[in-house]
């Protein structure tokens, strides 16, 4: 069985609800996982995504800031909820699905940010990203025998291949050396693999990203992978295909990220 999951920052549901279904009907994912929805559950748009075809919904909401969400084509169990770091933010929402191969768990996170100075002695924002980070590293990519696959807004961009200027964003806030160090022990803690490498490979350029302040991101081109796809070692195999949408950058009235599409054979 083919099986599509895709996830994305869509920076306000509601306001985007009409991109969203837009993308349900021309990509079809069979599992959409979204990050910063920015809504209390009881006001997440589903009817409009229930009437695309995505009848199954796992939400961790919050009035104005934050949120995730799963949409599914296939029933949802097992939902989890965890409030890391204890500070009340709607940042994960995970769910089990059945496929042919059995069941397989999907986490979304939306990590914090982390300001704007990357010092947690005098910036507490960058102190609480830190403390999330280091929670992170207990999420195991086959917890209770079941492979799992983590997707979401991570907010780091691991690589030099993952930001415009490695130089020039060393001290910048999502590609400082102690957060890629952190994030790459969350990874390796875990048992996780880095999808979106596997599948490009070490060198090529990826971004999923682009400021909104950037007058023409297409001229400059100042990205980075704050998006990410992990999974179990025994997903490596299933996976079949993956796209970053670069092209919805340029949607009317877009998010700021874009899409991540992994194609999987279960």
């Amino acid at each position: 069985m083919a099986t599509r999951i895709t996830t994305w920052n869509i920076n306000s549901v509601r306001l985007r609800a009409g991109l969203v279904t837009t993308f349900l009907e021309s990509h079809a994912p069979d599992i959409l996982c979204l990050q910063e929805t920015k809504c209390m559950d009881d006001q997440f748009p589903a009817k409009a995504f229930r009437s695309a075809g995505y009848e199954h919904v796992a939400l961790h909401g919050m009035k104005a800031y934050h949120g995730v969400a799963i949409l599914s084509k296939r029933p949802l169990r097992a939902i989890e909820r965890d409030d890391y770091v204890e500070m009340g933010d709607a940042r994960h929402v995970s769910a089990v699905f059945d496929s042919d191969a059995g069941p397989v768990r999907i986490h979304n996170f939306y990590v914090p940010a982390g300001g704007d100075e990357p010092d947690p002695a005098i910036n507490p924002k960058f102190d609480h990203k830190l403390k999330f980070l280091e929670q992170m590293k207990a999420v195991q990519a086959d917890a209770g025998g079941i492979p799992s696959i983590l997707v979401g807004d991570l907010n780091i961009a691991p690589r030099e291949e993952d930001v415009w200027s490695h130089k020039q964003l060393l001290k910048v806030v999502s590609h400082t050396p102690v957060e890629v160090e952190l994030l790459d022990a969350v990874r390796d803690a875990g048992g996780w693999r880095d999808a979106v490498r596997e599948h490009f490979g070490p060198d090529e350029i990826l971004f999923s990203w682009w400021s909104y302040r950037s007058k023409d991101w297409t001229a400059n081109n100042r990205g980075r992978r704050l998006d990410h796809i992990w999974h179990a070692p025994a997903l490596v195999e299933k996976l079949t295909d993956m796209e970053l949408l670069r092209d919805a950058r340029s949607w009317e009235k877009p998010s700021d990220h874009v899409p991540i599409i992994a194609d999987y054979s279960f």
